[in-house]
């Protein structure tokens, strides 16, 4: 059977889209920087894609691989936003927002902190024990 046009609309737009946007597109390329960090940029995308058509009936002889004309069209839209840069060095692993955060990129922002304030917790705590519930803690 063959193909139906609006197949071969949709096929073109999909092929263009994955022509413009790839991993590298969300998840930038690393840069090194002089001090020994490497600075990852990263990207929010959002993809919108539509498509349609019709088949007409016209009055006489009747034309096109269905017997009758067909009309159609596609579209597709890409929106990136910078969101921030994931900078790796010596002090650890930052996340920078670029530009003003939401209350969820925030706790994003904050969740390495608290967890290492949670660690730093444990540990103190394991030094104050006396050695006998230490001893009970690890059985």
């Amino acid at each position: 059977m063959e193909k139906h046009p609006i197949e071969s609309l949709m096929g073109v737009s999909m092929d263009n889209i994955k022509d413009m946007v790839d991993v590298n597109t969300v998840i930038g390329d690393p840069v090194q920087t002089q001090d020994g960090s490497t600075i990852i940029p990263i990207s929010r995308v959002a993809f919108g894609f539509v498509a349609g058509g019709g088949e007409y009936a016209v009055s006489g002889a009747q034309t096109g691989a269905y017997g009758m004309p067909f009309a159609g069209g596609a579209g597709a839209g890409v929106s990136i936003h910078p969101m921030g840069f994931l900078v790796c060095g010596r002090n650890g692993v930052r996340l920078l927002s670029a530009g003003s955060a939401s209350p969820m990129e925030r706790v994003a922002e904050l969740i390495p902190q608290a967890l290492e304030s949670i660690k730093k917790m444990d540990e103190d705590e394991e030094r104050e024990r006396p050695p006998q519930v230490q001893a009970a803690y690890r059985e």
